[in-house]
């Protein structure tokens, strides 16, 4: 499936936060040189402090990954983590000589953000193997196409996970929520999480703890970047 508009639009991607640290990645190479690695290929620490600062992502602020880390490593700071991972895969960059280096496809789409954003949301989205950071070895069912267009009814207005989980899967909203905890986690990670990364949706968490509570609506760039066959379903919000 290809459910993207045309990248040639104007498209809104103020929410689109694996842009952003993508930018902003391309732009410290060129300025600075290729990244140096670990021995086992990861990035150095040198530049997860300054894309800690840099990117400043929410849930993963310099203050929050400080207050748990002495010092960062690439794995201690999983938006990274999951950037150079895309990076690679979407042929933006390469490992050369215990480096990362810009390909020649990344210096020509820095300057055309909808286009590196779709190719990014590409490989976020439908390449990239999500299943190593979760919890659990068993596989989460369904495919995007499914997830994008129930998604698309359901956050019309706001859904939680509990809620798309129960639609997805069956069973009911409360039961999945005090004991079906894989089942949502593991739909965070594949899909919602990514979403949000993307630009895609916002993440509203209210409360803590057992009570906390996360919302999940459709950002602008949904409409605008998305073309699903449940478009003909929806019915306009009703805001009071």
């Amino acid at each position: 499936m290809n459910p993207f508009r045309s990248p040639d639009t104007d498209l809104p991607l103020s929410h689109a936060l694996i842009l952003k640290a993508a930018l902003l990645t391309i732009g410290y190479i060129e300025e600075n040189g290729p990244i140096g690695l670990t021995p086992t290929k990861a990035l150095k620490r040198y530049f997860v402090a300054w894309a800690a600062e840099a990117f400043d992502w929410p849930a993963y602020t310099v203050e929050d990954l400080y207050a748990v880390n002495k010092v960062l490593n690439e794995h201690d700071f999983p938006p990274l983590v999951i950037l150079h991972e895309v990076l690679l895969s979407a042929k933006l960059a390469r490992h050369f000589k215990g480096t990362l280096r810009l390909t020649d496809l990344a210096r020509k789409l820095r300057s055309e953000p909808a286009r590196l954003w779709m190719l990014l949301t590409t490989h976020l989205l439908f390449v990239v193997d999500h299943s190593p950071y979760t919890r659990s070895d068993e596989p989460l069912f369904g495919n995007w196409d499914i997830f994008l267009n129930v998604i698309n009814i359901e956050a019309q207005a706001a859904v939680t996970e509990e809620r798309l989980c129960s639609v997805l899967y069956g069973g009911e909203e409360e039961e999945i929520r005090h004991r079906d905890f894989k089942l949502t986690a593991s739909l965070y990670v594949h899909v919602l999480r990514p979403l949000c990364w993307a630009g895609l949706l916002n993440e509203h968490r209210t409360g803590t703890g057992l009570n906390r509570r996360d919302f999940y609506t459709k950002t602008p760039l949904w409409t605008a970047a998305l073309r699903l066959e449940t478009d003909r379903h929806l019915q306009p919000v009703t805001r009071h």
